[in-house]
């Protein structure tokens, strides 16, 4: 690992605090401990990127609702839930809620590492959603109004004669439209500038 990637454990169980502390240094990791998630909590914002390791099980606020609360904050951190025996459907109410996975105690290393790893890969394909869609989101902010309102119409799967009636405007000045668009866009074909639109978010 080039860079030591993240993980934050939160547990109030201290062996598992230490347990887990060792085997993920060794592996390559950096980590970071907490004692509780009140405690998480308060840093949480901060935090660079990387995985979260949740017990579900704590005294002081419980996993999910550590895991609810990070959601309202904005803070989209994976999260693997950590869950003793008897304690399944908390951990797939998680999921549910979009925990990326949970890992059942004890567990093994092997499992553990495949649990973070998989987190990983999420966080990073995340960033990468978002950094396509505010490039999107920038590109389409260039055009005109007018450009716009034929982009939409385009995005709806309509025809120049369809958009041309919407608008109130001519065929021919949709397909001006159109073109002065996709070269603002930087593309040649309708299928990328229908790409850049549904990156920014536009259905």
């Amino acid at each position: 690992m080039s860079e030591a990637y993240p993980i934050y454990v939160v547990d109030d169980d201290d062996a598992i605090r230490r347990s887990l502390s060792f085997m993920l240094r060794t592996s390559g990791y950096a980590v970071r401990l907490f004692e509780g998630g009140a405690a998480f909590l308060k840093e949480a914002a901060g935090l660079e990127p990387g995985c979260v390791l949740l017990d579900v099980r704590m005294p002081d606020i419980d996993g999910l609702e550590v895991h609810r609360e990070l959601r309202a904050r904005g803070i989209m951190l994976p999260v693997v839930i950590m869950t003793g025996h008897g304690h399944i459907d908390m951990a797939v109410a998680a999921m549910k809620a979009g925990a990326s996975d949970f890992i059942e105690k004890p567990f093994e290393k092997a499992a553990l590492l495949g649990c973070i790893e998989a987190a990983r890969k999420l966080l990073m394909a995340d960033r990468g959603a978002t950094a396509r869609a505010n490039d999107a989101r920038a590109r389409l902010n260039i055009l005109t109004e007018r450009e716009r309102e034929v982009l939409d119409g385009l995005v709806e799967g309509l025809p120049n004669k369809t958009i041309a009636f919407d608008l109130g405007i001519s065929p021919r000045t949709v397909e001006i439209h159109r073109a002065n668009l996709m070269q603002k866009l930087e593309v040649k074909s309708l299928a990328e500038a229908l790409r850049i639109a549904f990156h920014a978010g536009l259905e």
